[in-house]
Formats: C-alpha cells, sequence, structure tokens
C-alpha cells in the first residue's frame, strides 16, 4: 500500500457522528420498519424454543 501523505487523521465531533434518527414517513415504511423488528423478536422465540 502507497504511503500517500495522508497519515494524520482528522477528528470528528460525536454530537454530529451520532445520528441515529429513522424517520418513517409514510404507513407502509413503518409496517415494513415493524415487521421486520417482530420478525426478528418471533426468529429469536422460536429458536430459543428449539434450542431446548
Amino acid at each position: 500500500m502507497a504511503n500517500n501523505g495522508d497519515t494524520e487523521r482528522t477528528a470528528y465531533p460525536a454530537e454530529k457522528a451520532r445520528q441515529g434518527e429513522i424517520i418513517l414517513r409514510t404507513p407502509l415504511r413503518r409496517t415494513i420498519f415493524l415487521s421486520g423488528l417482530f420478525g426478528i423478536i418471533i426468529v429469536a422465540v422460536i429458536g430459543m424454543i428449539l434450542a431446548h
């Protein structure tokens, strides 16, 4: 790997890095998002049941 002189890294403020806002503007997007969450929960519960 060639060194092009960019060895310094600039600091990025944590306030700008934390943008965990989920914007669900349409009912379809909300439905898909919630279905995914419930799907993960259901798969986890089934996995726990089958593990016993």
